[in-house]
């Protein structure tokens, strides 16, 4: 059918060039590949067969060859930093624009997206990394990672103006939730790798929820504190004697060089969806890569949509807090390398909070069609 299409493409750029317009007069390929303005012929032609006035060459064209069926995909998003990134692809999705059939669903936390994605309900997903790789060891390499979509989302917060640097937190009591989990890992690396040692030289206090920290700074009791974006924008908005002194980010760039980066939130796919629709998946990547363009772009539109996807609830919150939220997006070879130097990280730190080992090569989407 495809050289069937591509000769009537030809028919009709030969009867406009006849009407004057002036095109190439290299013929599209009776098999593959076709110039623009062919391109431009074929959308008419696709067009033109649903109406009253089709040619007779166009009506001949089953409704499937006119225009492509679009791929269905299941998508969960969780609430947070995360989350952002989608917002604006949900909208095109609502708008009937996207170029896959979306259905959008929205998750209060990781565990419920890691859930979805190991039960096979899910056919893309966003989650936290170190989650990506633990479900890829349970589930026997079920998972596709498909690239980051978030960076550190850590800052240390402080009610004062002592802290400059690293070095300047020895001596001091820092406030944190994620005893057990990437925050404490997170911490306990930056510190060491300047020379402090959690426990001797900082006292950390954990706490269970992040609604607690914040109370505990806009109280006043936690002077220094580590907090996740949105909170961080949350509470500083409600006590302006708080400061970011430190962007965890930026501190583990100083210190992990080009070895690794803070790569926090991340895209992922069931392997077996990603080898049946490898068109869908390379049209969702690109259509999720511009959503986190436009997120960073257009940040007061993606705030409304933040409040209205229930991403983020405060229109407000969410605004401020986009710029501090690192959303990102890196694939490839670039994902891969990055993503290996944050996980030895975490492998030394708790080899069960990434699945007990390495994820290996088959756990990066790289492009492959299968």
């Amino acid at each position: 059918s495809t050289g069937r299409n591509a000769a009537v493409i030809n028919h009709i750029v030969e009867g406009l060039s006849g009407k004057g317009f002036n095109f190439d007069d290299e013929h599209l390929k009776e098999l593959v590949g076709h110039t623009p303005i062919q391109v431009l012929a074929g959308a008419l032609l696709a067009g033109c067969s649903t109406g009253e006035t089709a040619s007779s060459n166009a009506s001949q064209q089953p409704a499937s060859s006119a225009a492509a069926e679009k791929t269905k995909v299941n998508v969960f998003g969780i609430k947070g930093p995360t989350g952002i990134g989608l917002v604006n692809l949900m909208k095109a999705n609502e708008e009937k624009t996207a170029q896959n059939d979306y259905t959008f669903s929205v998750l209060s936390t990781p565990d419920e997206a890691v859930a979805k994605v190991a039960s096979g309900e899910a056919d893309i997903a966003a989650v936290p990394t170190n989650l990506a790789s633990a479900l890829y060891a349970k589930t026997n390499g079920k998972v596709k990672m498909l690239a980051v979509n978030t960076l550190g989302v850590l800052y240390m917060l402080e009610n004062g103006d002592s802290i400059q640097s690293v070095a300047d937190l020895k001596g001091k009591t820092i406030y944190s939730t994620g005893q057990g989990a990437n925050p404490e890992y997170i911490l306990n690396y930056i510190l060491e790798q300047n020379g402090l040692t959690p426990g001797k030289d900082v006292t950390i206090k954990f706490v269970a929820e992040n609604d607690e920290l914040a109370a505990l700074l806009v109280k006043g009791t936690a002077t220094v504190a580590m907090v996740p974006e949105p909170v961080a924008t949350t509470v500083r908005s409600k006590n302006d004697k708080l400061r970011v002194a430190l962007s965890m980010t930026d501190e583990w760039d100083a210190v992990a060089g080009e070895n690794s980066a803070l790569m926090m939130g991340c895209i992922v796919g069931n392997k077996d969806f990603v080898a049946a629709h490898p068109d869908g998946i390379r049209t969702f990547l690109q259509e999720y890569e511009a959503s986190i363009e436009r997120a960073n772009a257009v940040r007061d539109e993606t705030a409304k949509l933040c409040k209205k996807y229930a991403i983020i609830e405060d229109e407000t919150v969410a605004e401020r807090s986009i710029v501090g939220c690192n959303l990102v997006f890196i694939e490839g070879d670039k994902m891969k390398d990055k993503l290996t130097g944050y996980y030895n990280v975490l492998l030394k730190a708790n080899p069960k909070s990434i699945g007990g080992k390495l994820p290996d090569d088959a756990f990066y989407y790289l492009g492959e069609t299968a």
